[in-house]
């Protein structure tokens, strides 16, 4: 799992409008703030991405880079995207790979499903240096990560 002051892995994935995103690049303007979430349309994914969404501005507005990311197919999250009207990119992690990168992806003992290709719900706050300054992986699903510390993370690296 990748940890505080850890360099965050860098990647490139596509998002719900088909244009790639590198996080390294999105670096270049400001602190990048990953949303690892398990899977579009489900409840409480919906809740965690509208919150963020509706609370922009106190997540540092335009000075902070969000890139919500499942395993989800990029036209799954084009929907997902304009049904909501998420003001952020929703990025596809098919394979799973970048969130396996980063700790956040459950593995074959999962459920009987056989669901290993799902992300886990995780929340990163990258500095611009591509390090670390908070990371949460959930193990229950149905938990949101703690907004307030990553909020506090964020106006940090603004201050």
């Amino acid at each position: 799992m990748i940890s505080v002051d850890d360099t965050a892995p860098d990647f490139t994935l596509y998002g719900h409008d088909m244009e790639a995103r590198t996080m390294s690049e999105a670096l270049a303007d400001g602190p990048v703030l990953l949303l690892f979430f398990p899977g579009a349309f489900t409840s409480v994914c919906t809740n965690e991405l509208n919150s963020v969404n509706n609370e922009l501005e106190d997540f540092g507005g335009d000075a902070v880079t969000v890139f919500g990311i499942s395993t989800d197919s990029p036209f799954v999250l084009k929907e997902f995207s304009q049904v909501h009207k998420f003001q952020f990119p929703l990025l596809s992690d098919h394979e799973g790979e970048v969130a396996a990168s980063y700790g956040a992806k459950y593995d074959q003992n999962f459920t009987s499903m056989e669901l290993d290709r799902i992300a886990k719900r995780a929340a990163f706050v990258i500095r611009p240096d591509q390090t670390v300054a908070y990371a949460e992986v959930l193990e229950n699903a149905g938990a949101m990560p703690n907004f307030k510390k990553v909020k506090k993370t964020l106006r940090g690296l603004q201050a």
